[in-house]
């Protein structure tokens, strides 16, 4: 029999679900920095072999949202509670358990297998790691506990394991070649978004969003044009930096991160522009891709 499943990664801001996803796909399909809220949309990564198909989902982290671009974050996550055949909740040794209790209980109500995966442990003590366990295990008695580091890889062997176990028997929902339900352009602008939560502190990267204008490919290499739109003239002040250092910075970096992804010489322009609204406008959201629907 042929196995295949969703299998979505939740929890709250900065607590590695983004590196985790990386391991499990073994591609760097979500951007993963030190920054919270770094992911914003829900990404797709599928694993293939012969007798399988993982489809894992990474999602933006749960908050409680100030504005439309947050709401529709939320919703990504929300989301992955509806359609995954198993669920992986993330957290790590240092965060309050009870943190946005208002998603943890929708968790709690959860019928499919429940994979609780306590990150960073080789930031903690054994007994400080069973305090932990003991807490989760009261708030989610129903999860299996697994205790990991997903930047040392400890323990992601076993949890892939694991999940392969609890995948229910079904043809493959995707081509088996593919990897992502991404188009190339959606990673572009991340990688971009990427290296400006790199280089920029404060608000700036989280008043940034980035859209590919063009992205022409042939046998040799890829074009693209990319704008940055920020929200004030000042942020877009910023983002050039004096003579331009600062966006050239950016746009080098991009350009490596690029040709190592696509694997091709890579041309690349970017510009930058004000759009006062593009958080809060519902219609510029869509616009950028931020429909949960």
């Amino acid at each position: 029999m042929h196995k295949a499943g969703f299998v979505n990664i939740v929890g709250n801001p900065n607590v590695g679900k983004s590196t985790l996803m990386n391991q499990l796909v073994g591609e760097r399909i979500s951007i993963a920095t030190f920054k919270a809220q770094t992911t914003r949309h829900r990404i797709m990564g599928i694993v293939n072999t012969d007798d399988m198909q993982i489809v894992f989902s990474d999602t933006p982290g749960v908050l409680r949202p100030n504005y439309k671009l947050q709401e529709s974050m939320l919703a990504f996550s929300e989301s992955a509670l509806q359609d995954a055949d198993v669920l992986l909740y993330v957290t790590d040794v240092v965060e309050n358990p009870e943190k946005n209790m208002d998603f943890l209980e929708k968790v709690q109500k959860m019928k499919i297998p429940v994979l609780l995966l306590i990150n960073k442990i080789d930031e903690s003590d054994q007994k400080t790691l069973g305090d932990i366990v003991e807490k989760w295990h009261t708030l989610l008695p129903n999860a299996e506990i697994l205790p990991i580091s997903a930047k040392n890889k400890f323990g992601v062997d076993m949890l892939l394991k694991r999940i392969k176990e609890l995948l229910p028997d079904s043809p493959p929902y995707f081509d088996k070649e593919q990897l992502t339900d991404k188009p190339a352009r959606f990673f572009v602008s991340e990688i971009i978004r990427e290296k400006i939560l790199l280089y920029y502190d404060k608000e700036i990267p989280y008043a940034v969003e980035v859209r590919v204008e063009r992205f022409k490919e042939t046998d040799r290499n890829i074009h693209i044009n990319a704008v940055i739109y920020v929200e004030r003239d000042s942020q877009k002040g910023i983002i050039i930096g004096h003579q331009g250092v600062a966006l050239k910075k950016v746009n080098t970096e991009a350009r490596k991160a690029l040709e190592k992804f696509f694997g091709k010489p890579i041309f690349l322009e970017t510009f930058v522009k004000v759009d006062k609204d593009w958080r809060s406008s519902q219609r510029e959201l869509d616009s950028f891709g931020y429909n949960p629907e």
